[in-house]
């Protein structure tokens, strides 16, 4: 799965976080998230992660491809 990155971009503002407290939140490394913003693909499993992190359903965040 990719998270689209301007989608991602405007959730992580939208809840005032940064990238090591999305980590926190989402029980991952900041190596992963960052990745994952960079665009590279991730497991159903992370996603949600991020997703539930950011406080929205994971298709918000998806590409429109997914």
């Amino acid at each position: 799965m990719r998270i689209d990155r301007v989608k991602f971009a405007a959730e992580l503002a939208r809840a005032d976080l940064n990238i090591k407290r999305l980590a926190e939140r989402a029980g991952l490394s900041r190596v992963t998230i960052t990745s994952v913003k960079g665009g590279k693909s991730c497991s159903r499993s992370t996603a949600e992660k991020i997703a539930a992190g950011l406080g929205v359903c994971v298709q918000d965040i998806l590409t429109t491809s997914e």
